[in-house]
Formats: C-alpha cells, structure tokens, sequence
C-alpha cells in the first residue's frame, strides 16, 4: 500500500475531519474510498454502487419480493380509508 500526501486548506480539513467522525471512519479512509471509487469508474470498469444507489436497489428487492410472495397483496385493502383517519384519544 502506497501514501500520499494531500494539502488542504484549513476549514477544509476541519469539515473532512467533522464528515469523517459522523459518519465513523476518518479522513484518510475517505480519502481512499473516494480515490477507489475513481479508479472502480475507470474504463472497462464496473461503476462502485454508491449508498443511495444501495438503498433503491434494497428497497426494489423488498418490493419483488412481496409481489413474488403476495401476489395479490394490496396495501389499499389493509385498512378502509375511513378507518384509518377514524383516530380515537387514548383512555
């Protein structure tokens, strides 16, 4: 594994180090992913799936899966509309 040296200005660095505790990594791996993510994109390459790309693609597969399983599942017939504005105050 190589390392490189990156200069950045000062709030730069401060917003990278802020991202970086957020989301529980530092900025060195982010600085790597994003620098993977480039070579991954490169030609003849597969595109890296991005996080939101990520959650779509889960969320189509949770929705195929209820069609494959409950083929005639209907969130409509749940629950009648009347019933489910018809909100009573607890007790």
């Amino acid at each position: 594994m190589r390392n490189i040296t990156v200069s950045v200005d000062d709030e730069t660095y401060r917003q990278a180090r802020i991202r970086a505790a957020e989301l529980d990594t530092s900025v060195s791996a982010l600085v790597r992913e994003y620098l993977q993510s480039l070579s991954d994109a490169g030609p003849g390459s597969q595109k890296r799936e991005t996080a939101s790309e990520r959650r779509m693609r889960g969320l189509h597969e949770v929705r195929e899966q209820i069609r494959r399983n409950s083929p005639n599942f209907r969130v409509a017939d749940n629950v009648p509309r009347e019933q489910l504005y018809d909100r009573h105050a607890p007790d």
